[in-house]
């Protein structure tokens, strides 16, 4: 499996990709990302996690490495991480997860086209071509049957 994630991140140009001994629960990550995008900086929060679970092979379950995390980003590591164990960020994560699984998200992360759905990190023409199968049905039902656009 390592193999396989340093071969498709390569594909991508990522040549330091790091490759965790676990797959780790991000709940807590999660939680204190909704924290960051009530702060403002979730897109920064985003990079600094993406960074050190990927790069720098950080544990994102432990406080040390969410607390590195969250000031990387800019926010108040204690803040940040009692906002990961609130059970008002919890809340928010769960609700969202439930939202996710009821529209069909299996994976993350999980591309919509239309009524296709596209779930893993994907090679772009995978992509693509979902969505050029996307448009074409999508340009099947804006006609009537003399062929013109309605």
């Amino acid at each position: 499996m390592r193999g396989y994630l340093r071969g498709f991140a390569t594909g991508f140009g990522v040549h330091d990709m790091s490759t965790p001994e676990h797959l780790p629960n991000t709940r807590r990550a999660l939680a204190m990302a909704e924290y960051a995008r009530d702060q403002g900086v979730l897109d920064a929060f985003r990079d600094a996690a993406m960074e050190a679970h990927w790069r720098r092979g950080a544990d994102i379950e432990r406080d040390a490495d969410l607390r590195e995390t969250a000031a990387l980003a800019g926010l108040d590591p204690d803040a940040a991480l009692r906002a990961a164990d609130s059970m008002a960020y919890q809340d928010r994560v769960e609700a969202l997860r439930a939202e996710a699984h009821a529209a069909g998200v299996t994976g993350i992360p999980t591309f919509f086209f239309g009524d296709e759905r596209v779930v893993g990190c994907q090679p772009y023409e995978e992509l693509a071509a979902a969505a050029r199968r996307a448009w074409r049905v999508a340009g099947d039902h804006n006609h009537d049957d003399r062929g013109s656009s309605t």
